[in-house]
C-alpha cells in the first residue's frame, strides 16, 4: 500500500478524559469489531485497568476507514495513558506516530498533565488536533474550553473539534480531521529496513513478541534481523497487525505499524527504542530512540515465602519486558532473605506493579517502604546514589548528602488557592510563580522535594481542591539536605523492611506515627513487644504492645499461695526466655500501613 494512505495518531490526554471510550467509538465506526464481540475499554486488555477505570498499557490496532474522498486510508491508532505515572508509554507512543489527538474534557477544561502531553508531541513535531470531548454534559461553558486552547495551547477555534466519545458524536469529523491534516508516513520501501521497536510483550507459546513501526524499507517471514543497538540476531517466524486481535499478515512496510515474533525466550535480549534492520542489507544508522524513563521512587519486593524467590525472579523479569521503565536488580534483607530492589516512575506504576505480580503470577509478596534516589559525596569527595536506607555511610564519612527535586505544576480553582499553597509548604515547597488561567482556574508553580509528593501528595490535592486539582511535575535535579536514616527497632531488632531515608526535621514525627501504627496492627503475644523509632542511638519515639494474658493459676484451687507464687515465677521466667527467642509475625497491612505514612 501507498504511504499517502496510511496514518499513524495517538490519543493523548490528561487522565479519566475519555481517551479509552473515543478509541472504542472508533473502532466502532470503522467497522473494526462486531457488536457481539465489544465490552466498554476494549484496548485496555489488562483486568486491572478495566476495574479502575484507567489506561497503564499503551496498545495499537489497525483500522480501515474509507473517506469522503473515496479514498481507503489504513490508519494505525494508538491509545495511551493519561496519569503522570505512565508518561514513558506516551513518549514511546508519540515516537511511532505522525500526529495525536489531544482530547479535553468539556466539564474540566485543560489540566496539568493535558499541557504535559501537548508539549510532549510537540517535541516529537507531531500535528496535533484538539478535541473537546463529552459536549453530551449538561451546563457546560464550550466557549470558556476554547478560549483556554487558545491562551494556553496557542491553537486556533477553526483547529478545534467537538465530540461525545460516549453518544459517539464528532466521530466522522475527528477521522476526516486526521486524514486529510496528519501527513502521511515519509519514508520509503526502497531504503533499507529501519523499524522502530516501541513495544513488546511475552507470550509462553511464541516468545517475545516485538511491536514494531517500520519508517523504512520493508520486511517478511524469513528474514533475518539484527537489533542495532542490542547486536541480537535472528530470523522472523511470524509478521502480523492488530485488528485489535494479532492477524498474521506475509509482510510489513514503509509506514505500517505491526508485530513479529523470533522465537526470542530471553525478554533481556530486547530493548525498547531499539532500531531493527536487515543483516544482508543494514541501515547506516538507527533511528533516533526516545528520552528514557528515569525511575524516581524505589522500594524492595520480596516473596513471603522464600521458595517463591524463583518464581518472582521469572515474573519480574516477563513483566519488565512488558514495561520497560520498571527497572530491577537483586538484593537480600536480613528480615525476608532475597529478594529484588525496584525502581518505579511513581507510587501508583509501584501499586500497580505489585498488583500485576500477585494476580498474574500468583504471588504473595511484601514491599518495603519506598525511597527516592539520593546523592552523597564522602570526605574523599567521591560520588554515590543511594536508593537502599542499608546502604548509607555513616553520618561521619557524608560530607554532602542531596535529594531530587522536582517543579511542580497544579491548576486548581481560585478559590482553592490558599490551600494548595498551604499544603505546599508543609511538603518543603518553595514558590515559584502563578499564572491564570481564565477567572477560576490558576497555574501555581513550586520546586519541592521529589520524597515529599511520590506517597500521597496527588490524593491531598484532590482533597483540598475537591476533585478539581490537577498535578504534573519534572525533575530539575539535586539540592543538599539534611539526610537521615530513620530505623524501627521490635524488641531491640532493627526491622529492615521499616528502614528509610528521611529529612531530618521529619524523622521524629514520621518515627512517632510509625509506631504508634505498628501497635494497632501487630497482633499481641505471650510476651512484650517493644516498638522503637530510632536514628543511629537515638530513640526518638517508644510504644509498648502488652502482653496476651494467660491464667496459670487457673487449675489452682485453694491450698497454700506458695504454690501459686511458683507458677507465676515459672510463668515469669519462660516469658523472657519466649522473648529472646520468640518471632513477632508481621502482618502484611502493616508493611502497607507503613507506606501511605
Amino acid at each position: 500500500m501507498s504511504t499517502r494512505l496510511i496514518r499513524n495518531f495517538s490519543i493523548i490526554a490528561h487522565i479519566d478524559h475519555g481517551k479509552s471510550t473515543l478509541a472504542d467509538r472508533i473502532l466502532e465506526f470503522t467497522g473494526a469489531i462486531d457488536k457481539r464481540r465489544f465490552h466498554n475499554q476494549l484496548l485496555d486488555s489488562m483486568d486491572i485497568e478495566q476495574e479502575r477505570g484507567i489506561t497503564i498499557k499503551a496498545s495499537a490496532v489497525t483500522l480501515k476507514y474509507t473517506a469522503e474522498d473515496k479514498n481507503t486510508y489504513i490508519l494505525n491508532l494508538i491509545d495511551t495513558p493519561g496519569h503522570v505515572d505512565f508518561t514513558y508509554e506516551v513518549s514511546k507512543s508519540l515516537a511511532a506516530c505522525e500526529g495525536a489527538l489531544l482530547l479535553v474534557d468539556a466539564s474540566q477544561g485543560i489540566e496539568a498533565q493535558t499541557v504535559a502531553n501537548f508539549f510532549l508531541a510537540r517535541e516529537h513535531n507531531l500535528k496535533i488536533i484538539p478535541v473537546i470531548n463529552k459536549i453530551d454534559i449538561a451546563g457546560i461553558d464550550i466557549e470558556k474550553v476554547k478560549e483556554q486552547i487558545r491562551d494556553i495551547l496557542r491553537m486556533e477555534d477553526s483547529e478545534i473539534l467537538l465530540a461525545s466519545a460516549k453518544e459517539g458524536t464528532g466521530i466522522k469529523e475527528i477521522l476526516e480531521h486526521v486524514v486529510h491534516s496528519v501527513p502521511g508516513p515519509t519514508g520509503s520501501g526502497e531504503n533499507p529496513l529501519q523499524a522502530l521497536i516501541f513495544d513488546s510483550t511475552f507470550d509462553i507459546y511464541k516468545g517475545v513478541i516485538i511491536y514494531v513501526r517500520l519508517f523504512n524499507g520493508g520486511l517478511k517471514v524469513g528474514d533475518n534481523i539484527t537489533m542495532m543497538q542490542a547486536g541480537k540476531i535472528c530470523t522472523v517466524e511470524e509478521i502480523g497487525v492488530f485488528k485489535p486481535d494479532m492477524v498474521k499478515v506475509d509482510a510489513l512496510y514503509s509506514g505500517e505499524v505491526g508485530y513479529i515474533t523470533a522465537n526470542i525466550r530471553d525478554p533481556k535480549e530486547i530493548m525498547i527504542g531499539d532500531t531493527v534492520t536487515l543483516v544482508d542489507n543494514p541501515a547506516a544508522a538507527p533511528l533516533p530512540g526516545y528520552k528514557k524513563a528515569k525511575p524516581l521512587v524505589f522500594c524492595g519486593i520480596y516473596p513471603v515465602n522464600s521458595k517463591d524467590f524463583p518464581d518472582l525472579k521469572i515474573a519480574i523479569e516477563k513483566l519488565s519486558l512488558n514495561d520497560s521503565s520498571f527497572v530491577f536488580e537483586p538484593e537480600t534483607s536480613q528480615s525476608f532473605g532475597y529478594g529484588f530492589r525496584c525502581g518505579f516512575l511513581g507510587l501508583l506504576h509501584m501499586e500497580i506493579i505489585q498488583e500485576r505480580l500477585e494476580r498474574e503470577y500468583n504471588l504473595n509478596l511484601v514491599l518495603t517502604t519506598p525511597n527516592v534516589v539520593y546523592r552523597i559525596t564522602d570526605r574523599k569527595d567521591g560520588v554515590t546514589e543511594i536508593d537502599n536506607p542499608a546502604d548509607l555511610p555513616e553520618p561521619t564519612d557524608i560530607k554532602l548528602a542531596e535529594e531530587p527535586f522536582v517543579r511542580v505544576f497544579m491548576i486548581v480553582p481560585t478559590n482553592c488557592i490558599e490551600d494548595t499553597c498551604e499544603l505546599a509548604k508543609q511538603r518543603r515547597g518553595e514558590f515559584i510563580a502563578n499564572d491564570y488561567l481564565g477567572e477560576d482556574r490558576v497555574k501555581i508553580i513550586y520546586e519541592m522535594p521529589l520524597a515529599e509528593i511520590i506517597v500521597d501528595f496527588y490524593d491531598k490535592i484532590k482533597s483540598v481542591t475537591r476533585g478539581y486539582g490537577s498535578l504534573d511535575y519534572e525533575f530539575i535535579g539535586y539540592k543538599p539536605t539534611k539526610l537521615v536514616k530513620l530505623d524501627i527497632l521490635i524488641n531491640g531488632k532493627i526491622c529492615d523492611a521499616f528502614s528509610c531515608l528521611i529529612f531530618k526535621d521529619k524523622a521524629q514525627a514520621k518515627g512517632r506515627m510509625l509506631v504508634e501504627k505498628l501497635r494497632e496492627l501487630i497482633p499481641r503475644q505471650l510476651f512484650i513487644i517493644s516498638l522503637q523509632a530510632a536514628i543511629g542511638g537515638t530513640i526518638l519515639a517508644s510504644e509498648k504492645i502488652r502482653p496476651a494474658g494467660k491464667n496459670v493459676t487457673a487449675k489452682c484451687y485453694g491450698g497454700d499461695i506458695t504454690r501459686k507464687r511458683k507458677l507465676w515465677e515459672k510463668q515469669k521466667e519462660g516469658k523472657k526466655r519466649l522473648k529472646q527467642v520468640g518471632n513477632v509475625e508481621i502482618p502484611q497491612e502493616a508493611f502497607l500501613a507503613a507506606l501511605k505514612i
